[in-house]
């Protein structure tokens, strides 16, 4: 898996007899937003920040760093024999972009109160695909960009919309024509596909095995079903403007369960 941004590698050597065994290596992203793959002893017990995490048979795991993140984050590793190494991860800050927007329509800062059965329901469809835990490796290799266009909207920025501060925004924007192919970045499960949600329209979800899921809105057109398996670079929608956009482009993001990581850090370079 390829990673943009800050690169780090790190191996921990235990001995073993008279020969050293290597039981840990992290490769990835070390700062907010950042997703880091672990490789360790298969048998092994892996708890990062006092959660259990998913042990693939050939030793994989995967941990993620949030937009807010805390400086140092700890992760321990507990072998077949007891003995339990602990590693306290520094984590890089970033700053993000804050943007104020004023004048706008009351309906497009808080939705009417008839919708919120909807956004409920919505929500619910979402809170499940988050908790999904299925054991593939799907994540590994070199991921490929979802569509082309012009980068319009970047992980971690915030508005402020008629002096009232909203959630961060979690994902990547590629703005182009409705209608531009929207293709698999890897490989994948998918997990959730609908045509008309509230705030995000067109969505679909992506599975791609312990926990990481892709999150694709404002689609025109959803291309695929509930648990059809996408190999990477297949379609599964256009570039759209539905939902509570303001014009055509796809919002892509990249989840660790409910933790909301920047998908720019697994893509190789754009060649603009």
């Amino acid at each position: 898996m390829r990673m943009a941004g800050i690169l780090l590698i790190l191996a921990v050597l235990w001995p073993s007899g008279a020969a050293a065994q290597e039981i840990l290596t992290l490769e990835g992203t070390f700062k907010q937003g950042g997703l880091v793959i672990g490789r360790t002893d298969p048998r092994a017990v892996v708890e990062f920040e006092g959660r259990a995490v998913r042990v693939s048979p050939d030793g994989i795991f995967l941990i993620g760093f949030g937009r807010d993140a805390k400086p140092t984050a700890t992760l321990k590793v507990r072998l077949p024999d007891g003995h339990e190494e602990v590693q306290v991860l520094e984590v890089g800050q970033r700053e993000y972009d804050i943007q104020r927007i004023d004048g706008l329509p009351n309906k497009m800062v808080t939705p009417p109160e008839e919708t919120y059965a909807r956004i409920k329901a919505d929500n619910v469809k979402i809170g499940k695909v988050r908790k999904r835990d299925t054991p593939e490796t799907w994540f590994l290799g070199s991921w490929i960009w979802p569509a082309e266009g012009r980068i319009s909207g970047v992980y971690g920025s915030q508005r402020v919309l008629n002096g009232e501060p909203r959630r961060p925004h979690y994902g990547l924007d590629v703005a182009g024509p409705t209608g531009t192919p929207v293709i698999a970045p890897i490989d994948g499960l998918v997990a959730l596909a609908e045509t008309d949600m509230y705030y995000t329209g067109g969505t679909v979800f992506l599975d791609h095995g312990h926990g990481l899921t892709t999150t694709f809105m404002h689609m025109s057109k959803v291309t695929v079903e509930v648990g059809q398996f996408v190999k990477q670079g297949e379609k599964i929608g256009e570039i759209g403007a539905t939902g509570r956009v303001t014009g055509p482009h796809l919002d892509w993001r990249l989840q660790l369960f409910n933790t909301r990581l920047d998908p720019f850090f697994v893509m190789p370079p754009r060649p603009d």
